[in-house]
């Protein structure tokens, strides 16, 4: 029970931190600097800071997931094997959600920065990075959903 409270902890901290910063601080920066020339930079660092606390929180949570893993793994009932598929997509989730943090920090914003310098296509990467946080914020949500889901006992209370 402890893991999965803290599953649940390090999964709202991932979707919440997600939603206050691409959602909130952000778009008010825009807005309350003015001009994008300003705003731009400040978002850039911010993202940036949101991608590795997602590495950060996406691994830790990946660890907890699997020890959680391997007490459903000793359990050969077949609630255990239930819950042990749905634990699995959930990790599969947090790695899809690493992976689209990673290519937005190694990839996207370096092309958005290149983009910025030379004249390139600023549109197609800033839409492709929104797209990647969007992903990242519905793997996170997906996953804090899961994880706060109510746990079936195979033991009546």
């Amino acid at each position: 029970m402890p893991l999965q409270r803290l599953s649940i902890l390090m999964a709202a901290l991932w979707w919440g931190g997600i939603t206050g910063l691409s959602f909130v601080a952000v778009p008010t920066l825009f807005a309350k600097l003015g001009s994008p020339a300003v705003a731009g930079p400040v978002a850039a660092q911010l993202f940036s800071f949101q991608c590795w606390i997602g590495l950060v929180l996406g691994t830790a949570l990946m660890l907890v997931l699997r020890r959680q893993r391997a007490s459903l793994s000793t359990d050969p009932s077949p609630q255990a094997l239930s819950d042990l598929r749905a634990l699995l997509f959930t990790m599969a989730l947090v790695a899809l959600a690493v992976l689209l943090a990673m290519t937005q920090e190694f990839g996207v914003a370096r092309k958005i920065v290149t983009a910025r310098a030379t004249g390139g296509d600023l549109r197609l990467w800033h839409s492709l990075g929104s797209v990647l946080v969007l992903g990242q914020w519905l793997c996170a949500g997906s996953v804090l959903w899961r994880q706060a889901a109510p746990r079936r006992s195979a033991s009546p209370t």
